[in-house]
């Protein structure tokens, strides 16, 4: 299959049996995935999700979040032989395929392929992802790099890190990531619309952000990165700030020396359909429409 995903993918779920959205789109692309849950939940999962596709946890309630589970996954991806593997959020709706400042409804086949060929191009990336589609508006470049890379991650088995802590672990990863000269590199050309962080039932949602979670979540990352990390305010609710630190990362990416890269574009078999027709003129100069 041209589009076959070649890492395994991994979809850590708790408290969302009914709403793991994740799941559902991989379900409906007909891409293979595992949803790696906790076993008191078990029987709520099976009642919508196949069994074949469900790992369930060692553990259960240990009150850290994800990370455990993070770490699980981490180590049955290399015990299984692989390079890397995917490690996604539960609560991500849909994929979209950017093309000339518009985000478009796209299959998810395509985005992994694209992330993990570009990847693989190189010696030296750590992490690398899908952007968040809030984010990739207008004209973008193709990717950033040496940036955050969070919910949608592709992650290299063999580095020396490991997720840890209990709150901020995708902000943690990069920064060891970054700090030990590798690199990570955020897609922008393929994005992923992902709920908003605590507004679902689930999750981190019910475990770490309720009271004064969001405060704490964001002091304990200042404590790991004193010289780092700031806390302040953003979208009405406490977050760390790494303000222009993030461009002080600049390890430059190392391609590796077999690889021959074409000239020529590859939409991973992806074609342009306009399902109604399109009267704006200045819509259809912009999407190359002739009438």
């Amino acid at each position: 299959m041209k589009n076959e995903v070649k890492y395994p993918i991994y979809v850590i779920s708790k408290g969302r049996h009914d709403c793991c959205y994740t799941a559902d789109f991989l379900v409906k692309d007909k891409v293979p995935f595992k949803l790696v849950i906790e076993k008191q939940e078990l029987e709520l999962y099976l009642k919508k999700y196949n069994i074949k596709d469900i790992i369930v946890l060692p553990f259960a309630n240990l009150g850290l979040g994800s990370i455990p589970a993070r770490n699980f996954v981490w180590e049955h991806s290399l015990n299984n032989g692989h390079k890397r593997h995917w490690i996604l959020d539960d609560n991500i709706k849909f994929i979209y395929r950017t093309f000339k400042g518009k985000r478009i409804r796209c299959k998810s086949q395509p985005a992994f392929k694209c992330v993990e060929d570009f990847t693989d191009r190189y010696e030296n990336i750590a992490l690398s992802g899908l952007n968040y589609s809030m984010f990739v508006v207008g004209s973008n470049k193709p990717f950033y790099h040496n940036v955050h890379v969070y919910s949608f991650i592709l992650v290299d088995n063999n580095i020396p890190y490991r997720w840890r802590g209990r709150y901020n672990e995708d902000t943690d990863l990069c920064l060891q990531v970054l700090s030990g000269g590798l690199c990570t590199i955020l897609i922008n050309v393929f994005c992923c619309d992902k709920m908003t962080t605590g507004v679902m039932k689930g999750g981190n949602a019910t475990e770490l952000y309720k009271g004064d979670g969001r405060l704490t979540m964001a002091n304990s990352l200042k404590r790991m990165w004193p010289k780092v990390v700031t806390v302040g305010r953003r979208f009405k609710r406490p977050q760390h700030k790494i303000a222009f630190t993030w461009q002080k990362f600049n390890t430059p990416l190392i391609k590796k020396k077999d690889i021959v890269i074409s000239k020529e574009p590859n939409e991973y078999g992806l074609k342009l359909k306009i399902k109604n027709k399109i009267k704006s003129k200045s819509l259809k100069k912009l999407l190359n429409i002739k009438d």
